[in-house]
C-alpha cells in the first residue's frame, strides 16, 4: 500500500451512494439494553465486519406436512444508519394461522409501533421451545455488514447500490425458504422501492407464488410484521456487539453512538471524536455515506491511497517502462523515438 500525497488536480471524492435518514424518532430507534441475543447473532461474524445468513429450523408443524400452505413476509431494519449492519428479515407460517396467531394472540405490530422490551420478548417467545410460536412460525435473516455495504458501493466498477443489494437479499432469503420445501403460496413484501416495479421482477423470479410489495407492509400483514421485529432485534443487537469493541468490562451504559443514524446527534458526536484521521473507523462504519465521506474529507489526513494491481494481472503486457510510466505515456514515448532515429521500412521500398 502506497500512500500519496494529494496535488492540486486531484478530484474530490464522488457523491455518496447512501441513503440517509433525515429525520428518525432516535429514541425509539436506540437499542434498548434487553439482554436477550437471538440465534441470529453470530458474533465472530459480527465484529469481523462481515455478511451472513440465518436460517431457523422448519417449525413442528410444517415438518409433519410440508404440503401445509403457508404465507411468508419481509422486512428490513438499519437501511439509513451510518452505522451497523442493515438486516432483511422473514417469517413463513401456516396460511390458516397468519391473523389468528400474529396478530390476535401476540400483538405484532410494525416493529416501530413496538417498544425495544416488547420487540426483544416477541422474538424471545418465538425462539423458546414449545411456545405456540416456536411450533408454528420460521424466520430467517440476512445480515448484511457496514463493509460489506460500502465496499459493494465504492467498487471502481460493477458497483451495487442499496437497493440492488436489498432486492438480492430479498431474493436469497425468499430462495432458501423454498428450497428447504416449504409450501409458500403467498408472499408479502415492505416496498424498498415502487412497489410495482419491484413486485413485477420478483414476480418473474417467483412465478408460482402470489406477491403483494407494498408500502407500510409491516403494519398491513401480521407475516411482515414478525418479519420486521426479527430484522430490528438483531440489528439492535449486532450495534450493541458492535460497540462492544470500543468499551471496557466496566462500561455499563448505553451505546454512546445512539441509534447510529446520522440525524443521532450521539452518532454524528461519536464519528468526530472517534476518527481516525486515516484510516476513519472500523468494520461498523459505511464510509459510502455522505456523513462519513464529508468527515473523513474535513478531518482527515491530507492523504490518498493508491494499491498496487494484483499479481499476474496483465503480466504477458508488461514492460520495463511500464514501472516508470503509464501505458499511454509509454505509447507516446515510442512514438518520439520512432521520430527521432526514423521508422523501419520494409526492403520493397530500395
Amino acid at each position: 500500500m502506497e500512500v500519496i500525497m494529494p496535488t492540486e488536480e486531484d478530484a474530490p471524492m464522488e457523491e455518496s451512494q447512501g441513503e440517509q435518514v433525515e429525520s428518525q424518532d432516535v429514541a425509539e430507534e436506540t437499542p434498548a439494553e434487553t439482554g436477550f441475543t437471538p440465534p441470529s447473532i453470530d458474533h465472530a461474524q459480527v465484529l469481523s465486519g462481515e455478511s451472513y445468513t440465518y436460517l431457523s429450523p422448519v417449525p413442528e408443524s410444517l415438518r409433519a406436512d410440508l404440503s401445509t400452505e403457508c404465507v411468508l413476509g419481509v422486512d428490513e431494519a438499519g437501511r439509513g444508519p451510518v452505522l451497523g449492519p442493515m438486516v432483511y428479515a422473514l417469517s413463513y407460517l401456516p396460511t390458516a394461522l397468519h391473523h389468528s396467531l400474529l396478530a390476535a394472540t401476540h400483538h405484532f405490530d410494525d416493529s416501530k409501533a413496538l417498544t425495544p422490551s416488547t420487540r426483544s420478548h416477541l422474538l424471545q417467545t418465538l425462539c423458546t421451545p414449545t411456545t405456540d410460536l416456536h411450533v408454528h412460525v420460521g424466520w430467517a435473516t440476512r445480515t448484511l455488514s457496514a463493509r460489506a455495504i460500502s465496499s459493494a458501493q465504492l467498487k471502481p466498477s460493477g458497483a451495487s447500490n442499496l437497493n440492488a443489494q436489498a432486492m438480492d437479499a430479498t431474493i436469497a432469503l425468499i430462495q432458501q425458504i423454498l428450497d428447504l420445501g416449504v409450501n409458500v403460496r403467498e408472499i408479502y413484501i415492505d416496498t424498498i422501492g415502487p412497489p410495482a416495479s419491484y413486485q413485477k421482477r420478483l414476480e418473474r423470479i417467483f412465478p408460482a407464488q402470489e406477491i403483494t410489495v407494498a408500502k407500510k407492509a409491516d403494519s398491513l400483514y401480521p407475516c411482515v410484521s414478525a418479519a420486521s421485529v426479527c430484522a430490528k432485534v438483531t440489528r439492535d443487537v449486532a450495534l450493541e456487539l458492535l460497540y462492544t469493541a470500543y468499551t471496557s468490562a466496566e462500561d455499563t451504559g448505553p451505546a454512546a453512538w445512539g441509534s447510529g443514524y446520522p440525524s443521532d446527534v450521539r452518532c454524528s458526536n461519536w464519528l468526530k471524536a472517534n476518527m481516525n484521521p486515516v484510516f476513519g473507523w472500523g468494520s461498523e462504519c459505511r464510509f459510502s455515506w455522505g456523513t462519513a465521506k464529508e468527515l473523513l474529507e474535513a478531518k482527515g489526513a491530507p492523504c490518498r491511497v493508491e494499491w498496487p494491481e494484483a499479481e499476474g494481472e496483465d503480466e504477458d503486457s508488461m514492460k520495463l517502462t511500464g514501472f516508470f510510466m503509464g501505458k499511454d505515456e509509454e505509447a507516446e514515448r515510442e512514438h518520439e523515438m520512432a521520430k527521432w532515429f526514423g521508422r523501419r521500412v520494409p526492403e520493397a521500398v530500395f
